[in-house]
């Protein structure tokens, strides 16, 4: 619940969830309303880390690349035109920037950056459970091709069509699909054995 009453700007008042909300904040954002940018900058922010998270597995490019996103966000705000969703926008922006930086590096990738697993639970059993999953999808996501990666993260992780998805990774629908399969079919012999005994 929003314990923020003492708020009256525009931004503020916005509706609590939805992509009206996003698409609203986005105009106030074309705008000048820096207030309506740091809504959209939190809202996004997490998001945004744990897709580039996989795909960069660097806590120094991943802050890098998610500034250079809101960034392109609050400069191009005025040419977001509704055609797609907010979050499939921004998500494109997000997709492109980390390619091209990690085509720039060629630099091979951090392991693992524990300061991003500080988000777990509390609970040291449901911590331990959670870690050890997390480790041993984030090994067997490793192994798969960045576009099959990015896909999957963005089905299953961020709950994304194949038509968003499509939109985000400038690519057919069908292209989305098969990268889904080949990632489903890959993830499954990897895990083959692996989650038995979990409840």
């Amino acid at each position: 619940m929003d314990c923020r009453t003492h708020e009256t700007q525009p931004a503020a008042r916005l509706a609590e969830t939805g992509q009206d909300r996003d698409a609203e904040l986005v105009g106030l954002v074309a705008g000048g309303d820096r207030h309506a940018f740091e809504v959209l900058y939190r809202a996004y922010f997490p998001r945004l880390t744990r897709f580039l998270h996989r795909m960069t597995r660097s806590v120094q490019l991943i802050e890098e690349i998610v500034n250079d996103v809101m960034l392109v966000v609050w400069q191009k705000a005025d040419s977001f035109d509704g055609s797609c969703k907010v979050s499939t926008w921004i998500f494109a922006i997000a997709y492109r920037k980390a390619c091209k930086m990690l085509h720039k590096l060629d630099d091979p990738l951090d392991s693992f950056p524990d300061a991003l697993a500080s988000e777990a639970s509390c609970q040291p059993e449901r911590r331990f459970e959670q870690l050890s999953l997390a480790h041993a999808l984030g090994d067997a996501l490793d192994t798969l091709p960045l576009a099959q990666r990015a896909a999957f993260q963005l089905t299953f992780y961020h709950d994304m069509s194949c038509a968003e998805i499509a939109d985000i990774m400038d690519c057919p629908v069908n292209t989305v699909k098969t990268r889904l399969f080949h990632a489903r079919r890959r993830l499954a012999l990897l895990f083959e054995g692996q989650l038995e005994g979990r409840p």
